[in-house]
């Protein structure tokens, strides 16, 4: 039979109530006993095992994963929507298209990198953003910036605040200081001011370079470009040293120190002198420089690019490449980024202009195509032909780019 025992209620508070029995205690030396605590005994060891076991195996699960993500990150190919400038300037000048093209070309092996290139200003469908890993524009700017037109300026705020990378080149670093001044200085880390900044004719000498992705196999270097400096940069900085400024991580890339007689003028537009950019003599200068943002993206500017055929030279054109995969999340090879460039290459995909380009450069762009040479131009030589491709041409005088004429005199 059945023994019913009363369990006591929990009001009771150790007192027996009358009519309950207190249960007996189990005997610690009967058979139930020694199996109870043998039974306890071997939870409590294996509870403590799980719990050495957790310790151990979540960092290395941790890592794994870790380490997984890592590999599916550099694995994944990155999207850059490079976006080119309508036709501006003479022959060999401001070609936007067919910079953008070349560097496509450069960068059509890469792997890891996908480029899209879009002409005249702007890409044709937006949705094209919704992948991209970093937008550059290539242009002209200033008041005409593509940046600025209808309601691109909100479409790249939203899409910088995604932690989309942002780049601009050569004129598409200039916008007014009160339309687009304030995010330009946020996104990619300051502007050309028009008055503020300058815009000489000149070449300097890259012959250092900071410990950066982008700098990666690149050796010294000199290119004559319309190299504008002493930009509007975050926080006022000069912009020739590293710094962290209002949530940026500033880098120059490209610092060279102006001549006097550089600072002096004339330079391009207006011709100035400027009395600020004179006190300034013997400052070095960043002509290229980067910068990570808080949101995690990336921004860079880049004041060359006036002169189509540096893109011929290899550490010119390196140094674009590089800063085109880093400000796309890619990862930059330790050598840098390879691409070779023939002579004829640099006379494909050019604007058509207001006027033909000269005589000699027609010329020798025939003695290419009949040849089986594949080599490139030495630097003297190929910026002789573009000198000429803009000087032989009367209507350049009086125009907007007559200055660029008078310097290359």
């Amino acid at each position: 039979m059945l023994e019913v025992v009363k369990c006591l209620p929990v009001t009771t508070r150790g007192r027996i109530p009358e009519g309950f029995q207190k249960p007996a205690q189990r005997s610690q030396t009967s058979g139930s006993g020694i199996i109870h605590r043998l039974i306890r005994g071997v939870a409590i060891r294996l509870r403590e095992a799980r719990i050495t076991a957790m310790k151990t195996l979540f960092p290395k699960l941790a890592l794994i994963l870790a380490t997984l993500t890592a590999f599916s990150s550099a694995g994944e190919t990155k999207k850059l929507v490079l976006i080119s400038g309508k036709p501006s300037h003479p022959p060999l000048m401001h070609e936007f298209r067919a910079g953008a093209l070349l560097l496509e070309a450069c960068l059509k092996d890469f792997s890891g990198l996908k480029v899209e290139v879009h002409e005249n200003g702007w890409v044709k469908d937006e949705s094209t953003f919704a992948d991209a890993d970093a937008v550059v524009i290539f242009s002209d700017g200033g008041g005409g910036h593509p940046a600025l037109q209808g309601d691109h300026l909100k479409t790249l705020e939203g899409l910088v605040a995604k932690g989309v990378g942002f780049g601009c080149m050569h004129y598409g670093v200039e916008v007014p200081a009160d339309k687009g001044g304030k995010e330009f200085k946020k996104w990619i880390g300051g502007y050309y001011e028009s008055q503020f900044s300058c815009n000489p004719i000149w070449e300097p000498e890259f012959k250092d370079f900071p410990a950066h992705p982008i700098t990666k196999g690149v050796k010294p270097f000199q290119a004559k470009d319309e190299w504008y400096f002493n930009m509007r940069f975050m926080g006022d900085i000069a912009g020739n040293e590293a710094a962290k400024v209002e949530g940026l991580t500033f880098t120059p890339i490209l610092v060279a120190t102006p001549s006097d007689t550089v600072r002096d003028g004339p330079y391009v537009h207006p011709k100035g002198p400027y009395a600020h950019i004179q006190q300034n003599k013997g400052r070095a200068e960043a002509m290229l420089w980067s910068v990570e943002r808080p949101d995690g993206g990336r921004g860079f500017g880049f004041t060359g690019g006036h002169f189509h055929v540096n893109w011929g030279n290899d550490d010119f054109r390196k140094t674009i490449l590089n800063t085109l995969v880093w400000v796309s999340k890619a990862e930059v090879p330790e050598s840098g980024v390879s691409s070779k460039v023939a002579e004829l290459d640099l006379y494909q995909n050019l604007d058509p202009k207001n006027q033909p380009l000269p005589d000699d450069v027609r010329k020798r762009i025939e003695e290419l195509k009949a040849s089986t040479s594949t080599g490139i131009l030495p630097s003297e030589e190929g910026q002789r032909l573009a000198v000429s491709a803009i000087r032989a041409q009367a209507c350049c005088v009086g125009s907007g780019c007559a200055p660029c004429c008078r310097q290359l005199k």
